[in-house]
């Protein structure tokens, strides 16, 4: 996740089946020890209005 172009739009909060993200301070972030749970859908990286999020 690149949290220069992140705005917190928290479109990726939303779409995520597995819920790993969370917004904190005004961005997203990955939930502490979530980032196994992540069953790459690529829902909140085609999602992104500001591709800040690259699954791979």
């Amino acid at each position: 996740m690149d949290l220069d172009k992140c705005t917190g739009c928290g479109v990726c909060v939303k779409v995520c089946p597995v819920s790993i993200y969370e917004l904190k301070n005004g961005k997203t972030n990955v939930k502490p020890g979530a980032e196994d749970d992540c069953i790459q859908c690529h829902a909140c990286e085609v999602n992104c209005p500001v591709k800040a999020i690259t699954i791979g």
